[in-house]
């Protein structure tokens, strides 16, 4: 391929006599590939170069200069929000197909909400080839990253396609250049860069290919494992499982308590058991109702999210006294043994106690 195109550029650009200037763009800067030998007055800049860096997105002054034509400036900071954050060299740019297509969007239907275009237009497959190496311990950085923080890595500008996967400074620097990550400092020039998620649609770009792929990838054992001890009634295992699930699973939204529940929701969907969710049905039910039908059986849990680690037992207690006072396991005609639970949480430690009957 390199001396297809470098027949291509040469004839193109260096033999050609009605040609005075030429821009070329791409994702990757691929000099060391020497498809350009031999072109007269080539120069290369990256999103990490200042020159040019403007041109590579819209500006926010020329975003507040479209929606004003448009009439829509009632969106600019959800535009902001969604769009915005990229950092190249040292300008703050907007992603423009997102822009161009949301204002769009807005023109037809006022009230149109920001939704995620770059999905349409590219897989996410390089996410995943990176999550997947078993030699990369990437999980903490992914962690950091979903939750809004930084991480630092050693980039480089100038990568062979041949060496794209060969380690993981070259795949950080992929991600970079493709926009998936950027600059977190406009004034940092060093190869040293510190990086974080530009924006809300790249986000849950993340929390769709990378959160979910390390919830498929949990250990199926320890599930069952979990499962088996609550079945039990063994609530000092269960704990210890729990735990060490949180432990595997990148967590995102700051450990906020409806991330607790889908977690929980998701340990238990797919396992041949009816799954149902208060956060899914509407308040005053459990906020985990696990049926299994077939032996007329049934696990209540409440979740709570504690502040501290010092307060898991009793926001274990709290979680429990609730069952109670709510009268969760009454009314369930027909299953014979209900069991019921108090989880709490704190980051990636969790407690889990049995309601005595």
């Amino acid at each position: 391929m390199p001396d297809i195109i470098k027949g291509i550029m040469s004839t193109a650009l260096k033999d050609n006599e009605f040609l005075q200037f030429a821009v070329i763009t791409g994702c990757l800067r691929i000099a060391k590939e020497s498809i350009f030998t031999g072109t007269n007055n080539f120069a290369s800049y990256s999103v990490l170069d200042e020159r040019f860096s403007r041109y590579f997105g819209f500006l926010e002054d020329e975003v507040n200069t479209m929606l004003e034509a448009a009439d829509r400036k009632e969106a600019a900071s959800e535009i902001r929000e969604w769009y915005d954050g990229y950092i190249f060299g040292n300008s703050f740019v907007y992603c423009p197909w997102d822009v161009i297509n949301h204002l769009s969007a807005l023109r037809y239907k006022r009230t149109a909400k920001p939704k995620n275009y770059w999905k349409n237009t590219s897989h996410n497959g390089i996410l995943l080839t990176f999550v997947k190496r078993a030699d990369f311990d990437v999980a903490d950085k992914f962690e950091t990253l979903l939750n809004g923080g930084t991480i630092t890595q050693t980039i480089s500008d100038e990568l062979t396609y041949d060496t794209l996967h060969s380690s993981e400074d070259n795949l950080w620097s992929v991600l970079l250049m493709t926009g998936y990550i950027t600059k977190a400092d406009p004034e940092e020039d060093d190869d040293t860069v510190p990086l974080k998620i530009p924006n809300r649609e790249i986000a849950s770009i993340f929390e769709e290919a990378v959160v979910r792929y390390f919830k498929e990838t949990v250990n199926t054992d320890s599930i069952k494992e979990l499962l088996n001890s609550l079945w039990d009634s063994d609530e000092k295992r269960a704990t210890e499982v729990v735990s060490e699930l949180l432990w595997n699973t990148i967590s995102y939204n700051d450990y906020h308590e409806d991330y607790y529940h889908a977690f929980l929701a998701g340990v238990f969907v797919g396992r041949g058991y009816s799954v149902e969710s208060n956060k899914e049905k509407g308040l005053g039910r459990p906020d985990i109702f696990l049926k299994d039908r077939r032996n007329r059986r049934a696990i209540i849990i409440e979740a709570k999210k504690s502040d501290k680690e010092s307060d898991l037992d009793k926001d274990c207690d709290k979680a429990v006294r609730q069952i109670t006072d709510e009268k969760y396991a009454e009314g369930i005609p027909g299953y014979e043994q209900i069991l019921c639970y108090g989880v709490a949480f704190f980051q990636k430690q969790a407690r889990v106690k049995l309601l005595k009957t």
